[in-house]
């Protein structure tokens, strides 16, 4: 039976282009995920956009002469274009500074205030003093008061996972410039978050099947929770519709309170461009549907307890109770898929730190699907991993070259030049079944893996059918069968459905290189859909437009299934799957991303 599966996508912050450390996060494994879904039949709302509010998009939008909106709209174009050409296939991909996000981040927030859970503050909030400007609580760093850990973010300590404020922080030093911040009284609107203590507990712990460490790290937060600011004193932000606030220029959201309601705003974007404005409630409200969460790790507490407590707010569900808000009573997560870093020698992605490789030089260099085969058997999925040049080339040599674009090459070219088409079986053998049988059954165990999350583990399953395959060619030698073409037909044909069901079982992962390997094979019309760069209007500001990410994914022919191939269909002499790579890259580098000597 379908399911409703909504996938909620981490929202890449448009102070700049992403690198590939951003991407093994929430981008690669969310789109895995979702498919893997639409091709086992269920009907998936894949959703995000770019994070566009708070001081960093100010800071960046001074240091490059431009206005915050005009900064927004540069990074939003080119992310936009990064995510669209590594193939995330998004039903919306859309951005916070939309009319739309503005009216769903204010309707929540009235429900969380009318069941009272947002209280005002006196609190201490700090600023720069060569400029007046408030800082965010994570741009300032220090030491954590609790751990001692030096490197701590005014918001909260990712060695230990308390929630702080910028005024504990030991030495601290904006990360702007360098300067020591100066804190003044100020006040403020906050999440009461003491008021979830209980209900937010007792629903992590019933959270079976989460990944260890996202669910240990926010059961460890549920123990001090304390309220939480949700405005800031800047300009550039969502407003605040309460008296007392609305008429003041420098009171708005704070840009992570807006940031993970735009999960919920992107789905009612979607079904509003889709002409059925309630088609959103099928995969937020329908009890049934199930709702998946992808970010890096550094996103955890927003996922696992903020989020969680925003939506028990509107829907009257935290310790005090309340009554639903305008939304209804909305679906918590029902996972929560955090992936570690990706580093480079040994460092965290860092743009400001030159240990940076950013999506768009190397979509230009190697395309797309290399990086995505290399995040989902290699990626940060349950540690950090470092990411290296030699570890890419040779995945992309040995595995993607030498395994699987030489399997293809082979037996498309074999079976076109001696039949000219796919071959009949007429001279079967048991080898042959033993085979089919094994590329059959990898169906459910890669589906069990993906259904998981559990993308190394598919991937590396699905690559065994393949090294399987090869292994059978060597074995059968279909090229010493020319005095028994009957035979030889037989291996072909087998090798051949094989490909086809390798192919499928990797679509999830390579979908760009799953569409040439479905034409090779004589297969006509769209086998993986690829999302589409679409210029739009604001629905309800129409003089501004921006650009989105949809595409027709249900026209796509690709299904979780294995398929007999067609006796017959004509083959043409294939082209090479993948490039093999120099071996001199690994250990130098690309001239735009080399590597850095001690």
């Amino acid at each position: 039976m379908s399911a409703s599966v909504l996938t909620a996508v981490a929202w890449p912050y448009a102070n700049g282009p992403r690198h590939i450390g951003h991407v093994s996060g929430f981008g690669v494994p969310s789109d895995v995920f979702s498919r893997y879904q639409r091709m086992a039949g269920n009907q998936v709302l894949m959703v995000s956009g770019t994070d566009e509010h708070g001081t960093p998009i100010s800071v960046q939008a001074e240091k490059e002469g431009l206005t915050t909106r005009q900064l927004a709209d540069k990074y939003n174009r080119v992310i936009t274009e990064d995510l669209q050409g590594l193939g995330l296939s998004y039903d919306l991909f859309t951005r916070t500074t939309t009319g739309n996000h503005y009216k769903v981040v204010q309707d929540l927030f009235l429900a969380l205030h009318r069941n009272g859970y947002v209280v005002p503050k006196t609190t201490t909030g700090a600023i720069s003093p060569s400029t007046g400007r408030t800082l965010p609580d994570r741009y300032i760093e220090g030491t954590c008061p609790i751990c001692g850990y030096d490197g701590a973010r005014g918001d909260q300590c990712d060695n230990c996972g308390n929630q702080l404020d910028p005024a504990e922080l030991k030495n601290p030093v904006s990360r702007i410039n360098g300067e020591k911040p100066e804190f003044v009284e100020t006040e403020h609107l906050f999440l009461d978050l003491p008021s979830f203590t209980e209900s937010l507990g007792k629903w992590l712990s019933t959270r079976d099947g989460w990944r260890p460490n996202v669910l240990r790290f926010a059961q460890n937060l549920v123990e001090d929770m304390r309220p939480r600011a949700i405005s800031r004193d800047l300009d550039w932000g969502v407003p605040i519709p309460l008296d007392g606030w609305r008429d003041q220029p420098m009171k708005r959201f704070y840009v992570w309170f807006d940031a993970v309601i735009g999960y919920l705003s992107a789905s009612v974007e979607w079904a509003r461009r889709t002409g059925d404005p309630d088609a959103w409630k099928k995969w937020w409200t329908d009890p049934s549907a199930q709702g998946y969460y992808f970010m890096g790790k550094d996103n955890i507490t927003f996922h696992a307890q903020i989020w969680p407590t925003l939506l028990m707010g509107h829907n009257g569900q935290g310790d005090k109770g309340g009554d639903p808000g305008p939304f209804g009573e909305l679906n918590l997560p029902d996972e929560v898929v955090s992936s570690e870093f990706l580093t480079m020698s040994g460092s965290k992605f860092s743009t400001s730190r030159g240990t940076v490789i950013y999506v768009r030089d190397f979509l230009r260099e190697f395309g797309p699907d290399t990086l995505r085969y290399f995040i989902s058997v290699a990626g940060p999925e349950n540690q950090d991993t470092d990411f290296t040049w030699d570890e890419f080339v040779r995945r992309t040599n040995f595995e993607l070259a030498n395994e699987w674009g030489n399997l293809v090459n082979r037996s498309i070219s074999m079976a076109a030049k001696n039949n000219g088409g796919v071959p009949a079986p007429t001279s079967p053998a048991p080898a042959d079944e033993e085979l089919k049988a094994q590329a059959r059954a990898a169906f459910g165990t890669v589906g069990d893996h993906l259904k998981r999350s559990r993308f190394k583990a598919a991937s590396q399953e699905a690559m065994r059918v393949v090294s399987a395959a090869n292994k059978y060619l060597s074995d059968q030698e279909p090229w010493k069968l020319k005095e028994d073409p009957d035979r030889r037909d037989a291996v072909l044909h087998t090798a051949l459905q094989v490909v086809s069901d390798a192919n499928t079982l990797l679509t999830p992962f390579l979908p760009h290189s799953a569409q040439k390997v479905h034409e090779l094979l004589g297969g006509t019309g769209v086998w993986a859909a690829q999302p589409s760069v679409r210029e739009v209007d604001d629905l309800d500001e129409p003089s501004l437009s921006y650009p989105v990410l949809m595409g027709d994914y249900d026209a796509e022919q690709a299904r979780w299934e294995s398929v007999d191939i067609e006796v017959g269909r004509p083959l043409n002499k294939p082209k090479p799957l993948f490039a093999k790579l120099d071996a001199e890259l690994g250990e130098t580098g690309p001239e735009w991303a080399p590597i850095q000597s001690d």
